[in-house]
């Protein structure tokens, strides 16, 4: 849910029935006029509601008086405005046994299961997110209400978990067992409109209207959705049999089973036992205790737990109302989207018109991708205002200069808006190769100066490098760290160096591809080759998506700054771009991007080291950013790898998996390769500190 319907929900007053004040534990509790019992999820100290162990010991406790006297309804509602419950509390799960998580989850089942059981309408209303734990809580009662801007969801798979208390069997029960399953598979959720047409929310109304829908459904003036004619055909075995193998087909193109255990595992438990509903829960609990214990379980909780940290250390208030963007182009255009799309006032300012235009179109489709409604895409789009003549730069909190990446263009820009800016605004570069400190010396006041590198596109990566040079104030990076909380972007803190951090790691790898290419290896061995070892997509359809001519650019940077060998810039990579030909931009690099994102599919097998020399230079930059001070520590270079590049999660970032494959092995695998194929690949020094 975007930053501005969290901040519309926050200023409503939630219809919280005849609660007024807090109750004992996590619940409120109330009896209203007419004999409808109220319970109002509210974790003490946190912000979000979470399915705890305690939460769920806490409606035990109320169910025994509801069960001992059976009100009229029950209503059940979070009484926090960011939303109903953002999943299961998974702080504990790794200090889990298989056994102590199996007792656990039969006690929350039991749980659901009374509620489920109670003699009266029981009616769950949500607003905001109801995910993992909490969209099974909302299955267990009888009737949904979905307040405008709702969202259902099972992110588990982003664990590598499925549900664990009761969503692999309540869900296909409710709707069409091939959309809950892929629901489950894919992690996605369904949002207001979609929840009521599959059947998930049986009511959806503004939150001024919650209390006349409860009335509507005690008197029997609300229609049930029905499952549809498809469910009943489910529970024959052929039927399941013939989805199943489908659905194998499809989780495997997203997430191999290899690597990611939990598809599989659900697809299994749903073939054999979806007619079954208690050899299904029995299932179910055993299976998601098993896969608790697995590796790559045990690695996306560490990436869940790294993006909690990241958002911690944007926490804090920003003071930035009002940004300018300087340059309307693909980075600028997409800054100043999602800056508006949070609620930022944005103007966007360039040399033409074109950029601009091509920038509120943009905005357009991440409003619809971002699930909006009419209302809110429209007040963020009149919170993005074309700028051609540059009056709110004299307005602008913060600066966001997203021109091209040319020294001297950058400094006309800089010397232009110095004469501009209001007192204590901070004036910021999106470059992502060129010095700071040879930059800042162009800017007005250096110490309000600094890097904010977002990733393209900005929409869908997270992550934002806020790069320091000497000069910058902490108070400038505190700011703009929490700038990007505001926005909803996760902030790294790092250190001006050539590339950065994910740039000085990610290069190599993309340059080695160009290599391998020279040597003969075609490109779709080499891709596949990454895909393999977990990455979203290989070096070679990376670099055309990045665009070719960036990656030349970045490359004859850091050969240019760094003291250690890179890989040589190939003639075939020049060629491309002095032809124009530079990727996806342009429908054709070194893939042809006429028909859409290539996927190259191949089981022709590369030189034995193939895997190692691309994936292996990687991990020997971080150590070296790391021993430089570039970046803080492990688990921030292992959070910047992840969520800007994608780097297989499941091994839980570059530098956990150089531990888990073992320090030694990994140092003394370089230097071979640098005995074979030249000192690019000659191990770095800080290696032995980690050893």
């Amino acid at each position: 849910m975007t930053k501005p319907v969290l901040d519309h929900l926050g200023e409503t007053k939630l219809a919280l029935g005849p609660i007024t004040g807090a109750g004992d534990g996590d619940w409120h509790h109330a009896v209203d006029e007419g004999g409808t019992v109220w319970l109002a999820l509210d974790r003490k100290g946190a912000r979000v509601n979470t399915i705890s162990e305690g939460v769920l010991k806490g409606l035990a406790g109320h169910l025994d008086a509801l069960e001992a006297d059976t009100p009229k309804a029950l209503v059940i509602r979070s009484a926090k405005p960011a939303g109903f419950a953002a999943g299961a509390d998974i702080t504990g799960f790794d200090a889990m046994s298989e056994e102590g998580a199996e007792d656990l989850l039969r006690q929350g089942h039991d749980v659901l299961d009374r509620l489920e059981a109670l003699d009266c309408p029981t009616i769950c209303v949500t607003h905001g997110a109801a995910l993992g734990a909490g969209f099974e809580l909302a299955l267990a009662c009888d009737w949904r209400i979905a307040v405008d801007g709702a969202s259902f969801g099972f992110p588990e798979v982003q664990l590598g978990l499925h549900p664990g208390l009761g969503g692999t069997f309540r869900l296909p029960a409710l709707i069409e067992p091939t959309e809950a399953m892929t629901l489950i598979l894919t992690g996605k959720s369904a949002h207001t409109k979609k929840a009521k047409s599959l059947g998930i929310a049986d009511v959806v109304c503004e939150e001024r209207h919650v209390e006349a829908a409860i009335d509507a459904i005690i008197a029997g003036d609300v229609e049930k959705h029905g499952a549809g004619l498809s469910s009943h055909a489910f529970r024959l075995g052929p039927a399941r049999n013939l989805a199943a193998r489908r659905m194998r087909s499809e989780a495997a193109k997203q997430a191999p089973p290899e690597h990611y255990p939990a598809p599989e595992a659900l697809i299994a438990l749903w073939e054999e036992h979806g007619d079954d509903r208690a050899a299904m829960q029995e299932g179910e609990i055993a299976s998601f205790a098993e896969l608790l214990k697995t590796e790559t379980s045990k690695n996306l909780r560490r990436v869940f737990f790294l993006r909690q940290g990241l958002k911690d250390k944007a926490r804090g208030e920003d003071e930035i109302a009002h940004v300018h963007v300087v340059g309307a182009g693909a980075m600028g255009g997409e800054i100043a989207a999602w800056a508006a799309l949070q609620g930022k006032t944005v103007t966007l300012g360039d040399v033409e018109t074109g950029p601009i235009g091509a920038a509120l179109k943009q905005a357009r489709k991440v409003c619809k991708d971002k699930h909006l409604s009419s209302a809110e895409a429209r007040d963020a789009l009149d919170r993005l205002i074309p700028d051609m003549r540059g009056y709110g730069v004299a307005r602008a909190d913060l600066v966001i200069e997203a021109a091209p990446e040319k020294p001297d263009l950058k400094g006309k820009i800089y010397a232009d808006l110095g004469k501009g800016m209001k007192p204590g605004s901070i004036l910021a570069t999106n470059t992502s190769s060129l010095p700071l400190a040879e930059l800042a010396k162009k800017a007005k006041t250096p110490t309000r100066f600094a890097g904010l590198h977002f990733f393209n596109p900005v929409s869908k990566l997270e992550l934002v490098e806020v790069v320091a040079h000497d000069k910058t104030s902490k108070a400038t990076l505190d700011r703009l760290s929490a700038f990007c909380g505001a926005i909803d972007r996760l902030p790294v803190l790092v250190q001006d160096y050539p590339g950065f951090l994910v740039n000085r790691a990610l290069t190599p790898y993309l340059l080695e591809a160009m290599v391998l290419m020279e040597e003969g290896v075609p490109k779709e061995v080499i891709d596949s080759a990454a895909i393999d070892f977990g990455m979203p997509m290989g070096p070679v359809t990376l670099a055309d998506q990045v665009g070719l001519d960036i990656c030349l650019h970045v490359a004859e940077s850091l050969k240019e700054h760094l003291d250690k060998p890179m890989p040589d810039v190939t003639a075939a990579l020049r060629d491309k771009v002095e032809a124009g030909e530079t990727g996806k931009k342009a429908g054709q690099g070194i893939y042809d991007w006429s028909d859409g994102t290539p996927h190259p599919d191949t089981e022709d097998e590369g030189p034995a080291d193939l895997t190692d020399r691309l994936i292996l230079p990687m991990l020997d930059a971080c150590v070296e950013c790391l021993r430089k001070g570039i970046a803080r520590d492990a688990d921030d270079v292992d959070a910047a790898l992840i969520f800007a590049t994608g780097f297989a999660p499941f091994r839980g970032g570059p530098m956990h998996h150089a531990k888990a494959r073992g320090i030694e092995e990994v140092r003394a695998t370089l230097a071979d390769l640098a005995a074979r194929h030249g000192p690019r690949f000659e191990p770095d020094e800080g290696w032995s500190d980690l050893a």
